[in-house]
């Protein structure tokens, strides 16, 4: 067999997403994730424009070879487009391999290594009081690990805080419209300082320890704000708490920076949102530099490429946590819970349910119990795209912030 057609979705259901569709000579249909928020269309295009004519007639059974000839075979090699739009090519071929061998594709993958997946929810509010409330919302709903975010006073609307009020689900979504709901034309602007948060934060993880104790896992996101100096200096300040992990405590682009955080703490470090290749992790690997790998499947070429850095990583005693925000589709989610069930070193998933409107556009089979998912037994990657249905949703154009200092700095988002 052979492939026949290669085409490309695109949907917002609330937000947008990129599906790669690859059908066989015989009929049957894989599906991929290309999604790349507020940068969709440059995605779509380099798929559609410039790898879909390549792929038709290939070997659909050659994932390897296909993936190598995509990343090689182009020159131009990493980036977060060209990485995201392999990820779905490959992402395709598995889930056509998978159907065509009637099993779930984690059983392509060595089969299962544990019976269900820990997630972690995002816990956020804009005080203490609503973050207490969205933590024990979280814990009823099974949940025993949440990522928390809280306003810091001082500052308005900041990254991973939901405006929403006490005891609403997180619904916070950063990649945004225009106030009328129309599209945007530029990103908005949030304001920044280091200090207030560097002072604010510690006291918090106090009281979440006073009020929950010590076997909730509480994770944290830095989103790249602090300088390698900064982020030692919070790192050994939260020791106390035991968090699970600090998150992306400072810009990953100069790994050797990673090296000033752990020689002043013991805090577990996780990064790597922004990474889209093996060669970003090379130093933080090697070094032991940081203790779960952070990128989605979507944006680092794929299942293919995950495997082997998270084989990679399994060498030196580092765990996956792969990113599993709402702005990666249903399809790239259920791709990185058929690796957490095959993997030895598995960490932990991020989990952030899809809208109803989404689950309406791609038809899942992965499921979520008492803190754990599963990808199901549906064979391939478990998740189909109801294409008529994602008709009824035209690509809206929304951008991520950007981040300035109060003095008006642009800063890291």
């Amino acid at each position: 067999m052979t492939i026949k057609t290669v085409s490309v979705n695109i949907t917002s259901p609330g937000r947008n997403f990129v599906t790669l569709k690859i059908v066989t000579s015989d009929g049957l249909v894989g599906w991929g994730d290309a999604t790349l928020n507020g940068r969709e269309l440059s995605v779509a295009s380099y798929l559609r424009d410039h790898l879909a004519s390549t792929l038709v007639g290939r070997d659909e059974d050659r994932i390897e070879d296909t993936w190598q000839y995509l990343y090689r075979g182009a020159y131009w090699r990493r980036g977060p487009v060209t990485m995201a739009a392999i990820a779905a090519v490959d992402m395709a071929l598995w889930d056509i391999k998978a159907k065509k061998a009637g099993v779930p594709l984690y059983q392509l993958l060595g089969g299962a290594s544990r019976d269900g997946i820990r997630a972690y929810a995002h816990a956020s509010g804009t005080d203490y009081a609503a973050l207490k409330d969205a933590i024990a919302g979280y814990q009823e709903a099974g949940f025993t690990a949440v990522r928390v975010q809280t306003g810091v006073p001082g500052l308005g609307q900041i990254y991973g805080v939901s405006s929403s009020g006490p005891g609403a689900r997180y619904d916070y979504e950063p990649a945004k419209r225009a106030a009328d709901g129309s599209a945007a034309t530029a990103p908005s602007s949030e304001t920044w300082d280091t200090n207030a948060y560097l002072s604010h934060m510690p006291g918090i993880f106090s009281r979440i320890r006073e009020d929950f104790g010590t076997d909730l896992r509480i994770l944290h996101d830095g989103h790249h704000r602090m300088t390698p100096a900064e982020a030692a200096r919070f790192a050994k300040d939260i020791e106390p708490y035991g968090l699970f992990w600090l998150e992306d405590c400072t810009p990953g682009e100069d790994q050797t920076a990673l090296r000033l955080v752990r020689q002043h703490s013991t805090t577990p470090l996780a990064i790597g949102e922004v990474f889209n290749s093996v060669y970003d992790y090379q130093t933080l690997i090697t070094e032991r530099l940081i203790d779960y790998v952070r990128s989605a499947v979507t944006h680092t070429g794929g299942i293919t490429a995950m495997k082997k850095l998270l084989d990679f990583a399994a060498i030196y005693g580092i765990k996956s946590g792969i990113h599993g925000p709402t702005d990666i589709s249903p399809i790239g989610m259920a791709a990185a819970l058929h690796l957490d069930l095959a993997i030895h070193n598995f960490g932990i998933q991020e989990y952030m349910p899809h809208n109803k409107q989404t689950l309406e556009v791609f038809r899942t089979s992965f499921t979520f119990d008492k803190g754990f998912l599963h990808p199901g037994e549906t064979p391939g990657l478990g998740v189909e795209l109801d294409e008529e249905a994602a008709g009824a949703f035209d690509y809206m154009t929304a951008y991520l912030p950007v981040n300035r200092l109060t003095d008006g700095t642009v800063h890291d988002w």
